[in-house]
């Protein structure tokens, strides 16, 4: 038994689906849907077209293995009809999510990743994310959670690329995850060092005039990445791995000359890199190495007279598939409620 109903000019058919019922062979995201555990259900959508259908996923099935992910919800498909299968719950916000994109789509908005994302973040309470999402840094502290869709993206393509770009608002993630996806790497002995690294840029006071020695002149730059470290790693490991230079907190000039062989490098506030840094940094990494590099295009601290070394990068760099971009957006920001509304005032303001 089934029924039909039009979703903003797409033809839709939904029906539970009876225990015997036998689907045609189809390309399944997830072994999960093969083995319905007890208690869960089905419904399947079917469009028009298979274009109809792809066109709200962007034709990109990795976005639906990050629903799969954040709505512990399994997902099917093939030609013109897409399965979900899980909780009650699940199956409802998976269909939701489809039912505001084709909303979207019908208002003349384009899907892309980034409308896909914002909307399975809008059906999915920040409480939701599922346990595999999980990164364990240490067995003292506890596990480092995504809190949003897109932050699991991110963490995907971390993992799916050698050189992955982080960019977007402060208060976004993309350091915090991106540091502790390095430990996790480092605690699997993927790599055997950690290296975290940013530019020392002046902010209306010379170097030279900070009291202190030179450790002590470029430490502020540096505290940032200190403090995400504090939080995942307990004082004694943290201590160790230092001392051991397991772990290398650094500016970015120390960086010349050197080859970073099985090495996890997060090269932070890449804004504030010239072109000629960021080349050179770019072609420091080795052999088993890999890097995460953010920064926020918004931000730029340099002179006037100097160009941003990370938005050369962004032009020069597009074209090549194995490097991965990540653009976080203003409502992706997880810090106070007040800072989403602050940089959007800015936003306006600037605009």
């Amino acid at each position: 038994m089934g029924f039909s109903l039009r979703v903003q000019g797409l033809q839709v058919r939904i029906f539970r689906l009876k225990k015997n019922r036998v689907l045609p062979a189809s390309h399944s995201f997830n072994s999960r849907s093969s083995n319905t555990p007890l208690g869960s259900s089905s419904i399947t959508l079917e469009f028009e077209t298979a274009r109809a259908l792809q066109s709200l996923y962007a034709s990109n099935e990795k976005l639906l293995q990050t629903m799969e992910k954040v709505l512990q919800v399994s997902v099917v498909t093939r030609d013109g009809w897409l399965r979900l299968e899980g909780s009650p719950l699940a199956i409802a916000r998976g269909q939701q999510t489809f039912d505001v994109l084709a909303t979207l789509q019908k208002q003349g908005v384009s899907i892309g990743e980034h409308e896909f994302l914002e909307t399975l973040q809008w059906v999915l309470p920040i409480d939701s994310n599922p346990s595999e999402a999980r990164i364990q840094c240490s067995l003292r502290k506890p596990p480092i959670i995504p809190k949003t869709a897109s932050q699991h993206i991110y963490l995907q393509k971390i993992e799916e690329h050698d050189i992955t770009f982080g960019l977007g608002p402060a208060g976004t993630g993309k350091t915090y995850l991106a540091v502790a996806k390095a430990l996790e790497a480092l605690k699997q002995g993927k790599v055997s060092t950690m290296i975290l690294t940013r530019p020392a840029v002046e902010a209306g006071e010379a170097l030279g005039f900070l009291p202190g020695e030179l450790q002590e002149k470029i430490f502020p730059y540096l505290r940032p990445l200190y403090d995400a470290l504090e939080e995942m790693l307990a004082p004694a490991e943290l201590q160790r791995y230092l001392d051991k230079n397991i772990i290398q907190i650094a500016p970015l000039a120390y960086m010349r000359g050197r080859t970073l062989n099985h090495a996890f490098v997060i090269l932070d506030e890449s804004q504030n890199t010239t072109t000629e840094q960021m080349f050179m940094f770019l072609t420091r990494i080795g052999i088993g190495s890999r890097c995460v590099i953010t920064g926020d295009p918004t931000q730029i601290d340099l002179p006037k007279n100097k160009p941003s070394g990370l938005l050369e990068a962004l032009e020069v760099l597009q074209k090549i598939s194995k490097i991965g971009f990540h653009y976080f957006q203003q409502s992706d920001v997880v810090r106070h409620s007040l800072v989403q509304a602050i940089i959007k005032a800015y936003q306006e303001h600037r605009s």
